[in-house]
């Protein structure tokens, strides 16, 4: 396990890249499947690293909790080298209940990742859904855990997500996430 700090290029008021993957639950997802939702979380993360399953309670109840918000968790880990992040086991973590976003994907060929700039699990990034399209308004940490081990005293993407919806600007420092290291196949 490397650990790593995010570190996108992605500026604020940057658009998503655009993406066409296949989710666990067998279907294609694009930017254009969440077009209905006033934002977008995406969050580059897996199955098997500590730093991302002591998230996957807090994803799952964001998207419980807000209707408006669709929750993205995109899988881009070598699943050669790291069996526990195919597809396959994917399924089995939506199908379980473990995870509950409204989409888990699969970037086999791990270009959404490069083109986001993630390079850690977990690494959030929220768009705000524009008359532009999807427009970065936050990167950087879910909240003030950074070991898994650590229970949150504060809800950094809460607090992102919460000036979104009141239509306020996110007036949040961008302080880095921390996590494995993605899993890239030419690595």
């Amino acid at each position: 396990m490397v650990l790593k700090e995010s570190d996108s290029e992605l500026a604020a008021g940057d658009a998503a890249p655009a993406f066409e993957l296949e989710g666990a639950d067998g279907e294609t997802h694009s930017l254009e499947s969440f077009a209905d939702a006033e934002a977008l979380l995406v969050v580059f993360t897996c199955n098997h690293c500590p730093y991302a399953k002591a998230k996957f309670d807090l994803l799952n109840e964001l998207a419980d909790e807000y209707d408006d918000v669709a929750v993205v968790g995109i899988n881009p880990n070598d699943a050669e080298e790291y069996p526990d992040d195919s597809l396959e086991a994917m399924r089995e973590y939506v199908d379980d209940g473990t995870i509950q976003y409204d989409a888990y994907l699969r970037d086999a060929s791990q270009a959404v990742a490069r083109a986001y700039g993630a390079v850690c699990t977990p690494d959030p990034f929220l768009f705000e859904n524009t008359e532009d399209g999807f427009q970065l308004v936050y990167q950087g940490r879910l909240d003030d855990a950074l070991n898994p081990d650590d229970e949150p005293t504060r809800f950094h993407i809460r607090e992102a997500i919460e000036a979104v919806l009141a239509g306020e600007s996110v007036d949040l420092e961008w302080q880095p996430s921390q996590g494995c290291s993605i899993k890239w196949t030419d690595d």
